[in-house]
């Protein structure tokens, strides 16, 4: 009884957990495993969703890059820098802004790619073992319709975005 009203006013009781609860567990555990596959090719996730935006949009900007992933200008010219070190990635010059640099994946970086992609299917695979392909779906579009909701863009995980949080409640 003790532990009952300890519990009262805590959430759902325990051994059930709230929708919101599970998408953070989850996500973490998704997010951490994802990364543990990724080390495999040393890269981090921040390098997969640079090299996946590069693989779609070939010769954008940094800038643009930085807006569409949302990510500090500073922090992503580190994240370029390195990638570029490994020949995943080249600058060159922009020829409608010579001020800028247009952004290519090389073929070094094209094989990276490719390697993540099969490992996303992989981990993908490994996280729904448990649901039925119609499950698949049916989560994916669920959690579309909440991710739209929320204003989060489409391909761009939001563990790049710039932190938007105030601690002084101002």
């Amino acid at each position: 009884m003790a532990s009952a009203k300890r519990n009262e006013g805590c959430g759902p009781p325990a051994g059930r957990s709230s929708p919101a609860f599970l998408l953070a567990q989850v996500g973490a555990h998704a997010a951490s495993k994802f990364a543990e596959r990724l080390a495999k090719l040393e890269l981090i996730p921040p390098h997969a969703g640079i090299l996946r935006v590069l693989g779609s949009k070939p010769g954008i900007t940094q800038q643009e890059l930085a807006n569409t992933l949302e990510v500090v200008p500073s922090r992503l010219v580190a994240l370029i820098d390195d990638i570029e070190s490994r020949a995943l990635v080249e600058r060159r010059e922009n020829p409608g802004d010579r001020r800028r640099y247009a952004l290519h994946l090389t073929s070094k970086g094209q094989a990276a790619l490719e390697a993540i992609g099969r490992i996303g299917r992989e981990h993908s695979e490994a996280l729904l073992r448990a649901l039925s392909e119609d499950e698949r779906r049916q989560l994916a579009a669920l959690l579309q319709r909440i991710a739209d909701e929320q204003g989060l863009t489409r391909g761009v995980h939001p563990g790049l975005r710039t932190p938007r949080v105030n601690l002084r409640n101002e």
